[in-house]
């Protein structure tokens, strides 16, 4: 779907305007009834920007999306100004403007509006998937004050939901134990990640997937930190391990490649904010007792 754009240059916040110092970004849930705000547009992982703009005045934004929102809500405040999401059906084409992904944001280096705009992703996404009740298929209702969507015949709840994932690195004395998925850019390899399952700890889920990915046993297990992964709401829980036994077999269809590496000469990595080359750097820096490396929060 395409439509022109209104004339009229809205007001907007310039990324290269912002000091980041001052840029003071607050999730909550500012009231719909606000008349004022900044908006941003969300479809599955992208946003509508033009490269120096992705929040714009709420009022102009909704009437560009011409019939398009799905689900608005409010997620919190910049500098003290209401900031909504618009949910959207499909992506509309608006002149001069363009999608971008939410990962191209995290790439880009910009970690506050990344963190504003990941939650709205993730809140966005909730409220498009529980538009309707999943046990009688009726309409979704808006709890008033809360970030809960309810089913007034059949009293199903639903919130925004996290799912529990661990990511690990394994090492064995100078070597790192990484892989590679299909879905990877070319020649990247990663630590090794999988989602926790119902009634077993992320201990067990850490042991588990690593046998799974690569028929290896691990011993001393420790976690290190924690990590919000919006792709699309993922917490992703941090490990350190030690090989223990095993030769390295790939799990078909999940694993491409995995191989031990030694820390001086390591592939491509993931991308540095990251909790993957965090846990990676960490370890590459204790090691070789370098100034350990820092995780964005």
């Amino acid at each position: 779907m395409t439509t022109d754009a209104n004339t009229t240059e809205p007001e907007y916040i310039d990324l290269d305007a912002i000091d980041l110092h001052s840029m003071h970004w607050q999730q909550g849930m500012p009231s719909l009834d606000e008349a004022d705000g900044w908006a941003v547009a969300h479809h599955r992982l992208s946003f509508i920007t033009d490269q120096q703009r992705m929040l714009f005045p709420r009022h102009w934004l909704r009437e560009q999306l011409a019939g398009q929102i799905i689900a608005e809500q409010g997620i919190g405040h910049l500098n003290g100004k209401a900031v909504f999401v618009f949910e959207l059906a499909q992506r509309i084409e608006l002149a001069d403007l363009h999608w971008q992904s939410l990962r191209d944001f995290m790439l880009s280096g910009h970690l506050p509006m990344f963190r504003l705009l990941a939650f709205a992703s993730q809140i966005g996404t909730w409220a498009r998937e529980h538009r309707f009740c999943g046990s009688c298929g009726q309409a979704m209702q808006q709890a008033p004050g809360h970030r809960m969507m309810q089913c007034e015949p059949c009293r199903m709840q639903q919130y925004p939901r996290l799912s529990p994932s661990m990511i690990v690195v394994v090492s064995r004395g100078d070597e790192l134990l990484l892989a590679r998925s299909p879905r990877f850019v070319e020649g990247m390899y990663s630590a090794l990640a999988g989602y926790v399952e119902p009634n077993e700890t992320v201990e067990h889920c850490v042991e588990r997937e690593v046998r799974e990915e690569v028929s290896v046993e691990i011993k001393n297990i420790r976690y290190i930190t924690s990590q919000n992964w919006p792709f699309p709401h993922s917490l992703m829980l941090g490990y350190h391990a030690e090989y223990c036994s095993g030769e390295i077999v790939p799990q078909p269809d999940e694993i491409e490649d995995a191989q031990w590496f030694n820390i001086h000469h390591l592939p491509p990595l993931p991308a540095k904010h990251s909790i993957a080359r965090y846990l990676i750097d960490l370890y590459v820096a204790q090691r070789l007792g370098l100034p350990e490396p820092v995780l964005p929060s």
